[in-house]
């Protein structure tokens, strides 16, 4: 599959078959999440790998609209050691993207669950819950879960509703972009 081709597939899929991923396409997953850039070659991140029913089951219940880890064949936590530099945020969420992009070529589905800056309940937020429930130590901030599995639903690839040629301006903000091939504005 290409590059394309995964981008307009990756869709967010919170029902998942009852069907072990193989540790081999996990390893996939994990070495995109390698791939992926960082500030100054730094690497910041951790990846907690949960694929244990009794450990995704209270991740599902991290915050509202997790829920469907609880039937996900596997859970990648994205920990990222925030006292190597500022970006922490970017590095994290690069890796998880990759991460997902990986997932749809291999036929897999997934979704990012939110954890930063975001409520578990009303005396602990979702970060505090997921470093609590996965003996996280305190540097390492928790930037989201991606829950990863064969999907129990299908999504249609994204079509042409999403390009949004309005949005792109040249050399100025609001100047209209009229370079683009895929638009037909040549």
């Amino acid at each position: 599959m290409d590059l394309f081709e995964a981008l307009r597939r990756r869709r967010s899929v919170r029902r998942f078959a009852d069907i072990p991923v193989p540790g081999e396409l996990v390893d996939k997953i994990l070495l995109a999440a390698f791939l992926s850039p960082s500030s100054y070659n730094r690497r910041p991140w951790h990846f907690i790998v949960v694929d244990d029913r009794k450990t995704l089951k209270p991740l599902s219940r991290a915050k509202p609209g997790a829920i469907g880890l609880e039937n996900a064949a596997v859970a990648i936590v994205v920990a990222v050691d925030s006292s190597v530099d500022d970006v922490w945020i970017e590095d994290g969420a690069i890796a998880a993207e990759h991460m997902q992009l990986a997932a749809v070529a291999l036929g897999l589905s997934s979704f990012w669950v939110q954890i930063r800056n975001r409520k578990h309940s009303s005396g602990k937020d979702a970060e505090e819950f997921v470093r609590d429930t996965l003996g996280i130590p305190d540097e390492y901030r928790v930037v989201c879960i991606i829950g990863i599995g064969y999907p129990a639903e299908r999504k249609a690839p994204r079509g042409d509703e999403v390009l949004e040629w309005r949005k792109v301006s040249h050399n100025m903000f609001g100047k209209a972009y009229k370079g683009c091939d895929l638009c037909g504005r040549r």
